[in-house]
């Protein structure tokens, strides 16, 4: 069984690798930490000791045993944290694992990730979430948390046992994949939800007005000749669902929002005051349906990437914090359900390895978003929304930490990653920023 600790609210730390292997001590020196829960972004040193952090300050002495590591240049940051993941196992073990994406995960920079409930079978019970938590602790290198299915079968039709699955460790609910229809059923799953403190995490697609549609609808579906999905079917899920967070108290989460509507719906929530987080993905910020062109199956997902004015919405709900988190969203699939006309591809596309790299290229290095604020997004906000340990450094906090080279340039191929899937959009782009260093509790879980 999975060893649930506790953490500082008493609340069970969903996911916390009881049985991780500590390192040694570490003396991570002369790099720029940068922590932006405490304010912190110096260079300074960090001293890591039996799984935990013992001190971050200038010059401290080397102590016999302790492994010094120079990082002059490069960044120290908190453990990244991808709140949005699909592992695909149980049940698609042929596109990914629990332990090839938690050594993808690791290779990207990220300490923790919490998986998505659309397996086969689905994570609608606790015994299903147990046996991921199990297999993660066994074999994953980094943290898995696990987002448990709001309704039996992802059907969207009868409430999963919510408490059950709470009291196994999920850390969140959510349909991802399939948006609730019933608002009845939505209702209660936020009711119920609330009551065992646990997020919705919101898959907004009104399936009325996306169906058969393969990518954005706008200039580009028409030049392709390819059925769009509208806008509008993300703007009207979103705003049943801030309706419902605001009748049922519940902390409900928007997944990969992709359009202005759905940015400005958020903002105006957040300004009444009702608890409502969001995030997007790298895809979301950097591309938009123009990349479509060529019939380009690896630039299918969904939500479809949308117009040039949706991105710089998207981009600037990022900036002024209406967006929460970024997540990758990351879909990985076999060649052959990629490799097929554009109208009969699988959705998604895979982003763990990627996405250090697309933020610091296209957004940080650009002067779009300070570098602060990106790992914010991906740190110390993910770990809030999930309501689980992580994203700070600070002394006596677990030794999650990411260690970037900021400076290093290098061209995304999909061959040499962890992950057994291959479909990025990003194949052949050349990146400037990647993950180094990844320690998990103390633990080197990736060198480069």
């Amino acid at each position: 069984m999975t060893r649930r600790n506790m953490n500082s609210t008493g609340e069970p730390s969903h996911g916390d690798r009881g049985n991780y292997n500590r390192g040694g001590s570490v003396l991570l020196r002369n790099g720029r930490v940068v922590d932006p829960a405490s304010g912190l972004d110096e260079k300074t040193d960090v001293l890591v000791r039996d799984g935990r952090i013992d001190s971050i300050a200038r010059g401290i002495a080397v102590e016999q045993g302790t492994r010094v590591m120079e990082l002059e240049g490069k960044l120290v940051v908190p453990g990244l944290i991808d709140m949005h993941v699909h592992l695909r196992e149980p049940g698609r073990e042929d596109e990914e694992t629990i332990q090839s994406g938690g050594l993808a995960a690791a290779r990207g920079g990220f300490t923790a990730v919490a998986c998505m409930a659309n397996t086969q079978p689905v994570i609608d019970n606790a015994g299903i979430v147990k046996f991921v938590l199990e297999a993660a602790e066994r074999t994953s290198p980094v943290r898995v948390f696990c987002v448990a299915a709001a309704t039996v079968g992802l059907k969207g039709e009868i409430m999963s046992e919510i408490m059950d699955i709470r009291g196994a460790g999920a850390a969140a609910i959510s349909d991802d994949g399939r948006y609730i229809q019933s608002s009845e059923v939505a209702r209660r799953v936020m009711e119920y939800c609330r009551m065992a403190n646990l997020p919705v995490i919101s898959h907004c697609e009104d399936q009325y007005l996306s169906a058969g549609g393969v990518m954005h609808e706008g200039y580009w579906s028409t030049v392709l000749g390819l059925k769009g999905i509208p806008a509008a079917a993300e703007t009207a899920a979103v705003a049943r669902e801030l309706a419902l967070a605001e009748l049922t108290g519940a902390r409900v989460h928007i997944a990969h929002v992709s359009t202005g509507g759905a940015v400005e719906l958020v903002r105006q929530a957040k300004r009444r005051g009702i608890a409502v987080t969001a995030e997007t993905a790298p895809h979301y910020l950097v591309l938009t349906d123009r990349a479509v062109c060529g019939y380009d199956t690896n630039a299918k997902v969904n939500p479809p990437l949308r117009s040039e004015e949706d991105r710089e919405c998207v981009t600037e709900g990022l900036r002024d914090g209406t967006i929460d988190v970024i997540a990758s969203d990351h879909a990985p699939h076999c060649e052959e359900e990629k490799d097929v006309e554009f109208s009969a591809a699988a959705f998604g596309l895979i982003g763990l390895e990627t996405t250090v790299g697309v933020i610091l290229t296209f957004l940080v290095k650009k002067g779009i978003v300070s570098l602060p604020h990106a790992i914010s997004a991906m740190t110390v906000r993910p770990a809030a929304v999930l309501g689980v340990e992580g994203g700070r450094l600070e002394a006596g906090q677990r030794a999650d930490i990411t260690v970037i080279d900021p400076e290093l340039d290098w061209v995304v191929d999909p061959g040499a990653f962890a992950s057994k899937s291959r479909n990025t959009p990003f194949k052949g782009m050349k990146l400037t920023g990647k993950a180094v260093a990844t320690m998990v509790a103390g633990k080197l879980v990736y060198e480069s």
